[in-house]
Formats: structure tokens, C-alpha cells, sequence
């Protein structure tokens, strides 16, 4: 049976690679056909007119343009119908080269999944690819190609809009979240019908941008960038990634899309990246606003010759190019490099085949109406919701309660459930497509309960019109639900904000509604860590809700109610105050820590707030207890090339059945450079019911004691090591020690 086994995946294997070359003789063949003009048109990508995500250049000759061959891929073109009359224009030229159309898929198309950063919050990997799976699915059947997703940017700046992008502060996490990410969109394999190409953003370093501002600078040490920041990007290579985008940013001085060393250097060379490379929207132009390149063409010069291979929306090629290649300052191997690398991938998806075969109208209709998916989403959101707090078993909430007031701005939105990134389709009716937080509860509680509304605020402003209104209602119900937070376009892309506190008065409106007596819980709606010190304090339960996407309500209806045990666990430090930023868990040690939270005195610490987060990463309640008990390692001692067993026992020793998360940190006690104070170096997630346990078990091997030293080794150092396992990264159950031998 081996030997037939190993045959098979020989044969497999030969298979892959004579169909790979020939794709490469077909790309070689073509090439030589092409006329310089033609190859540049490869490398030039231009938007659609409406729905656009950036400044749109206008270009009345876009559709001459594609006739001529001189356009390679289109953005913000969706739906069969469009996209196989853009693709009947490329048709049209003279070598019918088909176009690539491209789209920001975040999370979700038709149906929309909680934000990423939700996501990350459930801590499951299985649901993760899965939600990507399905916006595949969807945006594939719709005539897409190619995602601009994920973002895996690493942040320790909730200023920063776009965090609610990516996958939080931790590089272990993050970089498990890239690969599945990647998984999902790409599915099998290129070239299925159900899968689109992934891009792998923003290439690199532009979570760490100063002030947490976007499209600002970002200086950091090599050290720093390879330890922290590359390791997302790599794990999503390994997952097979299609394409890169570079980011807006400059790094350590230079802009990242002229960056040789981050892309000819680091990800073309030492990763050995096959795929190609494409700019952020104008970000090749975006060079000369950075003071780093005199003009568009000089620009254009800086890009092709660090690696950019296609230009969205800066026409920097489209016009400059040619001429450069005729002075000799850029080489028509360069060119043709990035050509071939586009070309390969149009091969790969079948497009040369069959231009049209992803704009079938009747699998477009059969895909996007697809009741799994919805269930897929559902499923989703309810993993990516967290408890904060949840005094006195305020939740869940009695399905015999007789009187329920929902309150607040958001309790009877629609499309803000969808949160930033959210695909617009024209045809889409919200209030018939998303499921409304109102809507949820109506749908759970029986005849006998009595659901009261009042709006009580606007989520800006000072107004307190509304709080009379909102204060009468309470007072006739049993339990008070308020749905507040920021407004679902408050956070994305140039979303940027300087005071992460509650907007507006909501928080006075807690306060009002709190003066009641009644119970109350908070349930807050956002796309980044926020600041609410007086509800984290006062308000007897707290949900995270994030945005969630379509079926919003009913997910957060289930974890009210009780129907599903709330499992999220935070991707990111919460702040108790903006003047902490950047906080994050696995900071580095100092010569003067802080004993306490409190302690201040010649410390490395704050006179005037507590040490701590308000809410630690990792962190997030159930409606159940988990005991650990049990540590085991099978050795105190290991080598390079030796392994160390570790398992302890996880119990559910509260009433209902739940999911927990372990979490695996490690600290490593000295070192030739200053090692973080802790980091997460492995996790799982374990359901269990009322009384059971369940023994998990970890591997600590040469690659979770690694790190990269002054000279920028990836290496271990004997020495000894802490081993924690905790809930959090603050609420660490179990420790051992450990130590690497020298071999």
C-alpha cells in the first residue's frame, strides 16, 4: 500500500510540474509576441467608476484603452453582467490577453462575516478559513478573480482605523490567521471555479505607522521588523499566496513601494515569491508626494525597479515606462519579469481557456443564494463576540423575561452591521438582507415577552433630547439591553482617531439608564479596541459585539439568550486611557518594572493610571468555569534537535457547556538581545460539556524557542524558559520551567 501511495504522489507531483512548464512555455510563447506597449499594458490597472476605494483618476478612454491591449486588470468591476462586457472589450485586442478583475473581499461578499479583527476574536482557525471559503465562493460565482485580502498587518495601535482589518497585536496568532485566510480564499487550488486569488497586505510594517495615523511613516529596527511584522506575511506565502500588495508607507525612509529591500531583497529573493506584486491604490504617484521621487516617471523608475510589478490606478507605467526603457535606465528584462508573473497567474486561473468563465449568470444566482452561507456567517459572528464582564449572572438572559427595553443608536440599524469593507452590491435591499439587532430579538424571545425601543442618542453629538424617552422605557422593563459604539464607518482606511473613547454622550446615556436600578447590559458595537472606563466599571455585563455582518442580530440574540456560550477571546490590548498607546502584551523587559499595577515610583510606569490594560489580550469571559490543573512536561531539559511534551487537564466546572481557549506562553529569561516579557506561542480551543475534561497538549520544539538575534539570526540560545498557560495573556493558570541545552 506504501509503495502505491508513493507512486501516486510521484505521478501527482511530475503532473504538477510538466503543467507548469508548460504555462511557462505559453507565458515565454506569448511574451515574445507582445509589443512593449502591449507588456506595459499588463502592469496597468485601472477602477471602475463607481464603488471606488480610493481618489479615481478619470480616464474617458478606459474602454478604448482596454481594446488596445493596453490595460491588464480591472478593480470595483462586479457581477457576471460587467465583468464579461470589460472582459468582450479585452477580447477585442489584438493578442485578446484576458483581464484579471480584482476587489476588496474583506470579509464576506453578499454574505457579509463579522470584521476581521471579530474574527480574530474567535480564536478559530476552522471558522476563519471557512468564512473566507465562502466570500470565495461568492465572489468567484459574481466574476471575481482576485481578493485584496487579508490584510495581515500586525497593530499595537487602536488609533489606527485599519486594525479592524487585520488580526490584532500578536505575530503568532496573526500569522495562523494569515495562512487560513489564505487557505480559504485559494481554496484547492488556482484555477477552481469556487476560489480567487489572495493579496497579501500591505507589504510591510503599515500597522506600525506613527501616531497611528494612516499612510504615515514608520521607523523600526530590522530586528523588529523581522521578529514582529515579516512573520504574517511569510506564513501566508507559505499557504501558497497568489499576490502581494506593498503598503503606503514609507519604512525607515524609504517608501515601501520602492522598497528593493523589502521586495526584491526579502520577498522575491530570500522567500522566493513566484506570484506578483501590485501597488496600493496610486501609491506608486504617492512616491513624489513622499519626497522621494522628483516626478510620476522617476516614480515609475523606483517601483519597477524594486519590485512593483502592477501599478493601481497611478498610470506611472502607462506613461513612463516605455520611455525608460528606450533611455536604458530600466531594463526589458525587468519588464518582462513582471509581465510574465501576471500572464502566469491569468494562465493558472484558466482566463486563456475560457475569458468568461467566471461570469455564468445562472451559477451566479444559484451562489449568492445559498442559505449555508448565511448559516456560515451566523456561526461566525456568534464565535467572534466577547464577554467583558458579567456581574451577578446578568446574562444569559431568561427566555421568560417579561419585559425587555433595547436601547440606543444602534439597535435598529441594518447596513451598519455590515461594517467598513463591506461589499456594496446596487441590488442589495438591507432591510430585507441584514438581520437588524432589533430584528434578532424578535425573532428569539417568545409571544409572552415585550420588547420597548427608544433611541435615547445619536452616536455623535451632545443632544440629550432623547434621554427622557429612554429613561421612561427603562423603568418598565425587567432588563435593560443598550447597544452603543462607534459608527461602523468610524473605523477602516483613513479612519484614523485621536480619542478612542465612546462618541458622543452614550456613555451618559449608560449613566442615565444605569440611575433606573434595572439591570443592564452594554453590548458595543466597534471596529477597533475602544475606551469606556465608566461602563467597564459600573455596568453589571459588557459585550463586545464588534460589527458582525449579516446576520448580526440573530447572533447576538443567540449569545443574549444564552443559545450559544459566548468563546471570544480579545486579538488586541484594550487601553484604560489613549495615553498609553501603544500597549500591547509582549513588550519587551525593562531594567525598572513595575511590581504592581500601581506602583510608580522610579518604575517604568505612569503617575497617573494604572500599569495594566483595562481588558488584556486574550482575554474573555464564558457563562461557564474552566479549571486547569495538571501541568506535565515530559522533560525539564531539550536540545535543538529534542522536543518537549506539555499537557495539562481542562475542565468545564461550571453549568453549561462551553468553549475554552488555552493559551500556551513562553518567556525566555536572558538572552543576547531583550526577550518580551511573554509571548503566545500556541493555543487551542476545546469545547467541553458540564463536567468534563480534557487533557490538551502542546510540543515545544526548536521554532517556538527561536528568535532573531543582533545580527539577524534566527537562532536559539541555551538558556532557561518560563512555560505559562492561562485563559489570558494576564490570567496565567499553570507555570514550569525549562531549559535549552547547548547541543
Amino acid at each position: 500500500m506504501k509503495k502505491v501511495t508513493t507512486f501516486a504522489l510521484l505521478m501527482i507531483s511530475l503532473f504538477a510540474a510538466a503543467q507548469q512548464q508548460t504555462i511557462d512555455q505559453k507565458v515565454n510563447d506569448l511574451l515574445k509576441k507582445m509589443t512593449i506597449e502591449e507588456k506595459i499594458g499588463q502592469l496597468n490597472q485601472y477602477t471602475g467608476d463607481n464603488q471606488a476605494t480610493g481618489p479615481i483618476t478619470i480616464n474617458p478612454n478606459k474602454q478604448a484603452e482596454i481594446k488596445a491591449g493596453l490595460v491588464g486588470s480591472m478593480l470595483n468591476i462586479i457581477g457576471t453582467k460587467y465583468t464579461r462586457q470589460y472582459q468582450e472589450l479585452a477580447m477585442q485586442s489584438r493578442l485578446k490577453i484576458p483581464l484579471l478583475f480584482g476587489q476588496d473581499v474583506i470579509h464576506g461578499y453578499k454574505t457579509t462575516f463579522p470584521l476581521p479583527l471579530a474574527e480574530a476574536a474567535s480564536w478559530d482557525l476552522q471558522a476563519i478559513e471557512q468564512g473566507a471559503r465562502v466570500a470565495a465562493e461568492e465572489a468567484s460565482a459574481s466574476g471575481i478573480h482576485w481578493t485584496f485580502a487579508p490584510m495581515v498587518d500586525i497593530s499595537r495601535d487602536p488609533r489606527w482605523g485599519r486594525v479592524m482589518e487585520g488580526a490584532g497585536e500578536d505575530t503568532y496568532l496573526g500569522s495562523k490567521i494569515a495562512y487560513a485566510r489564505v487557505k480559504g480564499f485559494q481554496g484547492n487550488k488556482l484555477g477552481d471555479l469556487n476560489s480567487v486569488m489572495a493579496c497579501v497586505k500591505h507589504f510591510a510594517a503599515y500597522g506600525a505607522g506613527v501616531g497611528g495615523r494612516d499612510y504615515n511613516s514608520v521607523d523600526m529596527s530590522e530586528r523588529m521588523l523581522w521578529e514582529t511584522y515579516l512573520p504574517p506575511f511569510k506564513a501566508a506565502l507559505d499557504a501558497g499566496a497568489a499576490t502581494f500588495m506593498n503598503s503606503f508607507n514609507d519604512i525607515n525612509g524609504i517608501p515601501a513601494t520602492g522598497n528593493i529591500h523589502l521586495q526584491r531583497d526579502i520577498l522575491k529573493g530570500k522567500w522566493n515569491f513566484q506570484g506578483f506584486v501590485v501597488s496600493d491604490w496610486g501609491s506608486i504617484g504617492e512616491m513624489v508626494a513622499h519626497g522621494y521621487s522628483k516626478d510620476l516617471k522617476e516614480a515609475a523608475y523606483a517601483a519597477i525597479t524594486a519590485g512593483s510589478d502592477m501599478d493601481m490606478e497611478s498610470n506611472a507605467y502607462r506613461y513612463n515606462l516605455a520611455q525608460l526603457i528606450k533611455e536604458g535606465r530600466v531594463s526589458i528584462a525587468l519588464v518582462d519579469d513582471a509581465v510574465r508573473r501576471i500572464l502566469r497567474k491569468k494562465f493558472e486561473l484558466g482566463l486563456f481557456e475560457n475569458p468568461y468563465r467566471y461570469s455564468d449568470d445562472k451559477r451566479e444566482e444559484k451562489v449568492l443564494g445559498n442559505p449555508e452561507n448565511r448559516k456560515a456567517a451566523r456561526e461566525m459572528a456568534e464565535k467572534s463576540i466577547v464577554l467583558l464582564k458579567n456581574e451577578n449572572q446578568t446574562l444569559p438572559l431568561s427566555k421568560d423575561t417579561k419585559t425587555i427595553a433595547f436601547i440606543g443608536p444602534m439597535v435598529k440599524e441594518y447596513k451598519a452591521n455590515m461594517g467598513f469593507w463591506a461589499v456594496e452590491l446596487p441590488e442589495l435591499n438591507y432591510d430585507k438582507w441584514v438581520v437588524s439587532q432589533w430584528d434578532g430579538l424578535l425573532n428569539k424571545v417568545g409571544k409572552n415577552t415585550k420588547l420597548l425601543y427608544a433611541k435615547g442618542c445619536e452616536v455623535e453629538g451632545d443632544n440629550k433630547d432623547g434621554f427622557a424617552e429612554a429613561v421612561a422605557i427603562a423603568k418598565q422593563a425587567d432588563v435593560v439591553i443598550l447597544s452603543i459604539g462607534e459608527r461602523h464607518n468610524m473605523s477602516g482606511e483613513a479612519k484614523s482617531r485621536s480619542d478612542i473613547h465612546l462618541p458622543g454622550v452614550q456613555e451618559d446615556l449608560v449613566k442615565a439608564i444605569q440611575a433606573t436600578g434595572k439591570p443592564v447590559v452594554v453590548l458595543i458595537n466597534a471596529g477597533r479596541p475602544l475606551v469606556f472606563n465608566w461602563i467597564a466599571d459600573n455596568a453589571p455585563a459588557v459585550v463586545y459585539t464588534w460589527w458582525l455582518g449579516t446576520e448580526a442580530g440573530n447572533a447576538i440574540a443567540n449569545v443574549l439568550f444564552g443559545d450559544y456560550n459566548p468563546s471570544g477571546k480579545l486579538p488586541m490590548t484594550f487601553p484604560r486611557e489613549v495615553g498609553q498607546i501603544p500597549i500591547y502584551y509582549n513588550h519587551f523587559s525593562t531594567g525598572r518594572p513595575a511590581k504592581t499595577e500601581t506602583e510608580s515610583n522610579y518604575v517604568s510606569a505612569y503617575i497617573d493610571l494604572k500599569n495594566s490594560p483595562k481588558f488584556p489580550f486574550g482575554y474573555g469571559l464564558s457563562y461557564t468555569e474552566f479549571g486547569y490543573s495538571d501541568l506535565k512536561l515530559s522533560s525539564t531539559k531539550m536540545k535543538n534537535n529534542e522536543t518537549i511534551k506539555v499537557s495539562f487537564k481542562l475542565s468545564n466546572i461550571g453549568k453549561v457547556a462551553g468553549e475554552e481557549v488555552g493559551q500556551l506562553y513562553l518567556k525566555d529569561k536572558f538572552g543576547s538581545v531583550v526577550r518580551p516579557v511573554l509571548e503566545l506561542r500556541d493555543f487551542q480551543k476545546v469545547k467541553l460539556n458540564v463536567g468534563e475534561s480534557k487533557t490538551i497538549e502542546f510540543t515545544i520544539d526548536k521554532e517556538k524557542l527561536s528568535f532573531y538575534n543582533n545580527k539577524l539570526e534566527w537562532t536559539t540560545e541555551p538558556g532557561d524558559f518560563e512555560l505559562m498557560i492561562g485563559s489570558s495573556s494576564a490570567d496565567i493558570k499553570l507555570r514550569s520551567d525549562f531549559e535549552l541545552l547547548a547541543n
